[in-house]
């Protein structure tokens, strides 16, 4: 939050030039689209670039700052594009992010290749092509031997990819090989969504391989999760982790645990006034008390979620069979 304040600050400077110009609008559509503001990113993106379909305007640029653009643009063209179901977006996002990346790989800039190869990775993702997405990241990170921030990026998406495709235990080797090099890191935000994606890795397989150690782990995966989503002030992904903390604490019995995590989901999402992700909260600690043996009060807690119209015997039995989680990460 404060590095966006700071490059606003900074775009703020009427002297600048048009290079440096360009450059801060792309750095902070970045870190907008990291949290997952897109509008706001492409509103950051000024007049180089307003909507999609439109050609981003790279007159007076150099090739550097001009390849930026492009890698910007396209990104944000796939993930605005994804969000409102836009036809054909992802494929114009791919062609602005291989204009970009053939233009960083002829200026040299292997780091910065890469990192377009991780957002182009992200589009074939979109579209379930798993097996493209799998090579690109893959050849991504033979270019990134000293760059632990954008390595970091890439593991994050491989991670993701194979989550998607159902291929939990290979995302849970590319999440335990990757915890030295995120340790290492400073960026909080990209340290909250791998421990939180680690975290629902082992808590899937912890079901369906009933290894309680895999729910020791998970905890503590989004115990540090909530922890660097705070330092990030992202209050409600923080909101999201502590939700599913609260559950997760509930199925091993320890109650107490459970309900703190619980109010502090609860008093996160009522400060945000977040209705939705309060029901939410509601509806995970409804279960709680009905694994507690407190239906009384939890009938009284999900009625207050949710309008029922089901008779009480068939709330406890979907609550009780179904895991709803909050989304702490959508990347």
């Amino acid at each position: 939050m404060n590095l966006t304040k700071g490059l606003l600050h900074h775009l703020a400077d009427a002297n600048l030039a048009p290079n440096q110009r360009a450059q801060l609008r792309c750095q902070l559509a970045r870190q907008l689209e990291e949290e997952g503001d897109y509008e706001a990113a492409r509103e950051a993106m000024g007049g180089l670039w307003q909507r999609i379909g439109q050609r981003p305007l790279l007159e007076g640029l150099d090739v550097e700052t001009g390849a930026e653009v492009l890698l910007r643009v396209g990104a944000l063209t796939g993930w605005i594009g994804s969000a409102k179901q836009i036809e054909g977006a992802q494929e114009m996002a791919k062609d602005l992010i291989n204009e970009g990346s053939r233009n960083f790989q002829l200026i040299g800039k292997g780091n910065k290749e890469a990192e377009a190869q991780a957002d182009l990775a992200v589009c074939y993702w979109r579209e379930g092509a798993f097996n493209e997405a799998r090579v690109i990241l893959q050849e991504a990170l033979t270019h990134l031997a000293h760059d632990d921030d954008a390595k970091a990026i890439v593991l994050l998406r491989s991670a993701i990819v194979e989550r998607s495709a159902k291929r939990f235990h290979d995302a849970l080797r590319i999440d335990t090989e990757a915890v030295p090099i995120f340790d290492k890191i400073s960026n909080h935000l990209l340290r909250a969504k791998f421990h939180n994606g680690f975290a629902n890795v082992l808590n899937f397989l912890s079901a369906t391989e009933y290894r309680e150690d895999y729910i020791d782990r998970a905890l503590i995966q989004y115990a540090a999760a909530s922890f660097h989503f705070e330092q990030a002030g992202h209050e409600r992904y923080q909101g999201c982790v502590e939700n599913n903390l609260g559950f997760l604490f509930s199925t091993i019995s320890k109650f107490d645990q459970a309900h703190e995590h619980l109010d502090r989901a609860q008093v996160l999402f009522t400060t945000l006034r977040d209705s939705v992700h309060l029901a939410q909260v509601d509806e995970t600690r409804a279960r709680v008390m009905l694994k507690q043996g407190r239906v009384v009060e939890a009938e009284k807690t999900v009625r207050a979620a949710v309008p029922l119209r089901e008779p009480l015997w068939l709330v406890c039995a979907i609550l009780l069979g179904r895991k709803r989680y909050c989304n702490a990460h959508p990347k």
